[in-house]
């Protein structure tokens, strides 16, 4: 069986959201499978010395703009910069973690779940009640079980584990794809990423 796309995305990138829209079809399109995984783009920030895109002058005002632009151009109406931008992601990546551990089947619905709470919603992601609050709208997902994720040691550490390893395999940005280890930053690089999948590599 073919290996899945290794979507490394933070619930506070705007562009992972996009993404986290499109991937699904697109892996499956080739017959695969997506591996949601979630990173924080703080601790690869302090690693390669970038900063969100909207505190960077110059670049800061453009990509507001590019974001409402390519939301638009792909399709995605369910789609506003929360008033609260950017924000820790900890809480609901710590959550996905726990439902990639005992509900895997529900990985990429509370992933989107989540996504949608921050970017359509206006929810602030970062307070683990909101959080908890988002996940359990999908059937399956207890509520206080996702709460008490938020602060179980084990999913503190796998969180780390899971950083640290995307540092290691050259992770840098939200989205990044890796595909059959070929890795593709960004959304503007799904269309490589088709004919990737399409000619087994060019």
């Amino acid at each position: 069986m073919s290996e899945p796309l290794h979507f490394y995305f933070d619930f506070s990138s705007p562009y992972g959201y996009l993404a986290s829209q499109k991937i699904e079809a697109l892996a499956a399109k080739h017959g695969r499978g997506v591996d949601w995984r979630p990173i924080l783009l703080g601790a690869v920030f302090k690693v390669d010395g970038m900063a969100p895109l909207t505190e960077i002058p110059l670049k800061g005002d453009y990509a507001r703009r590019d974001m409402d632009r390519s939301a638009r151009f792909h399709g995605i109406n369910a789609f506003r910069l929360p008033s609260k931008f950017p924000i820790p992601t900890q809480a609901a990546a710590r959550i996905l973690l726990w439902t990639k551990d005992k509900h895997p089947t529900l990985a990429a619905p509370v992933a989107k779940a989540l996504y949608r709470a921050y970017f359509f919603d206006n929810r602030d992601l970062s307070d683990p009640e909101v959080a908890a609050d988002a996940a359990a709208t999908v059937a399956g997902i207890d509520r206080a079980l996702a709460r008490a994720a938020i602060d179980d040691p084990v999913y503190k550490e796998a969180l780390k584990r899971e950083v640290d390893g995307a540092i290691q395999r050259g992770v840098f940005g939200s989205p990044f794809v890796v595909v059959d280890g070929e890795p593709f930053w960004g959304l503007d690089r799904f269309d490589q990423i088709e004919r990737w999948l399409s000619s087994g590599g060019f």
